[in-house]
């Protein structure tokens, strides 16, 4: 349970309490709709309060956050969780390679994020994914722990509030070494899964950098400033590069690497709610780095 409260300042006295609710708060349209119908969620100086409430200067406006939805698909789940950060707001989560986000990507009886985190989080919970990724992918992510730090996280995603940077591994010599890669993405004809670059797509940016290359392989720098499915492996495919691994859109050898090499390494965003500037890092996992350097152990953060 999460409370929000804000002092009425001199240039908001006199105006409906709807409206620091939805300005100097950021409740969303369907938060305050919930919250309205829920018995002292909403208090001013400490008493149930109506929307249409005239606020005066030094009033104190709270809200209660409460997540009660049931995460009825959910079970218990023995996944260990790598934390990186968390508060009572959010966690960052450092997902490990071949794990789904959710039980309806997982195999039957396999682990997923969604379970575990449930488990961690207790009975009642319900985690939200601020972004998502796919199966294959390792790397960070954010989850929120109430929708309203959902809300204000989603409306921060792909801009200079809310910064991700990938690692990649694409075969072969990727020319030019960076670049920016604008080209729409749709739905592949036939497919529920895969996407494909269609002039009816919805418009797709990714810049991209070399980093360190061998005779088979290119490391690269991947910075999304749109988040289409797919859409770092959709963009490095159709510039003749797809990422090691990618079996959707390039070619699957397992015995090379058993997934798409792509990896969340970097997350940088300004606490929703402190304001404080959050940095994090997570080093290329083993199987990536070794397509690079075939003795490295540990690639460790590159930048």
């Amino acid at each position: 349970m999460r409370t929000l409260s804000y002092t009425v300042s001199a240039e908001r006295d006199g105006v409906p309490l709807r409206n620091i609710l939805r300005g100097e708060l950021r409740l969303s349209y369907t938060l305050l709709k919930s919250l309205k119908w829920r018995e002292g969620a909403i208090l001013l100086n400490g008493a149930p309060a109506h929307v249409n409430a005239i606020v005066r200067m030094g009033d104190v406006v709270s809200v209660t956050l409460e997540e009660r939805r049931a995460a009825r698909e959910l079970a218990p789940c023995a996944l260990p969780l790598d934390i990186v950060y968390e508060d009572e707001d959010l966690l960052v989560i450092n997902k490990p390679a071949n794990v789904a986000m959710h039980p309806r990507r997982a195999e039957p009886g396999a682990p997923d994020v969604a379970s575990a985190l449930y488990s961690y989080l207790g009975d009642g919970s319900a985690a939200h994914f601020v972004s998502r990724l796919d199966k294959g992918t390792s790397g960070l992510f954010i989850a929120a722990k109430t929708g309203y730090v959902h809300d204000r996280l989603r409306v921060a995603l792909h801009s200079e509030a809310l910064r991700r940077e990938y690692r990649a591994v694409a075969v072969g010599h990727v020319k030019p070494e960076r670049g920016v890669i604008d080209l729409p993405i749709g739905r592949a004809e036939g497919s529920i899964v895969r996407r494909c670059v269609r002039p009816d797509g919805l418009p797709s940016v990714t810049e991209y950098e070399t980093l360190a290359r061998n005779e088979r392989f290119t490391l690269l720098r991947l910075v999304p400033r749109t988040g289409r499915t797919h859409q770092l492996r959709v963009h490095m495919s159709a510039l003749g590069f797809p990422l090691a691994g990618d079996w959707l859109y390039g070619t699957e050898d397992r015995e090379l690497i058993a997934r798409p090499a792509l990896h969340s390494f970097e997350l940088w965003f300004a606490h929703p709610l402190s304001g404080k500037d959050m940095y994090f890092t997570a080093p290329v996992p083993d199987d990536m780095a070794r397509l690079i350097c075939p003795e490295a152990q540990a690639f460790g953060p590159i930048r």
